[in-house]
């Protein structure tokens, strides 16, 4: 299982401040995730190219069954991240980001301003997650529980979760 963290700043890809999102996603996953996984990190700067090249190759080079971005979801100008997911991916997912925003108005009304997506390209799955790391942590508890069937579903790699943390959902075999 090869899991894959991507930062998108145009600051922090040029050592401007020190990445705190990406940490914070991988700090998340070694609490909830049981299975054996590797994770890699990268930092981009914002932008539709770079981030649709570092997408194309943890898809099509690298193999990476899950893909968390973090950044580049909101209104400026510089934010792209989703433009670049549309290049990337073949099948959209909507309702990550539906309940993504759902769950985080409950923090904060700027919420209704998150671009965040989802969608697969092969057998990997993509979710653009917010740039803060308290909004990281709230997010991935909204939406994990689907991650592992919808891995399933698209041939990653398996994931189990710690049912205290994140109860997985599976529909019972028929």
């Amino acid at each position: 299982m090869l899991i894959a963290i991507v930062t998108i700043s145009d600051r922090a890809s040029r050592g401007q401040y020190e990445d705190v999102s990406g940490p914070a996603i991988e700090t998340w996953l070694r609490e909830v995730i049981v299975t054996p996984f590797e994770i890699v990190r990268q930092i981009v700067p914002d932008g539709v190219v770079p981030v649709r090249d570092v997408l194309l190759a943890l898809c099509d080079e690298q193999h990476a069954d899950l893909i968390l971005t973090t950044g580049g979801t909101g209104p400026a100008p510089r934010d792209q991240t989703p433009e670049a997911m549309r290049e990337v991916v073949t099948s959209e997912l909507p309702g990550f980001g539906e309940q993504l925003r759902r769950a985080s108005l409950e923090q904060t009304p700027t919420a209704i301003l998150s671009r965040q997506m989802a969608g697969t390209r092969g057998t990997s799955l993509i979710i653009n997650l917010p740039g803060k790391p308290a909004s990281i942590r709230f997010s991935l508890d909204a939406v994990f529980a689907a991650v592992p069937y919808c891995l399933d579903l698209i041939g990653a790699g398996r994931i189990e979760t710690d049912p205290a943390r994140v109860k997985t959902f599976r529909p019972a075999s028929s």
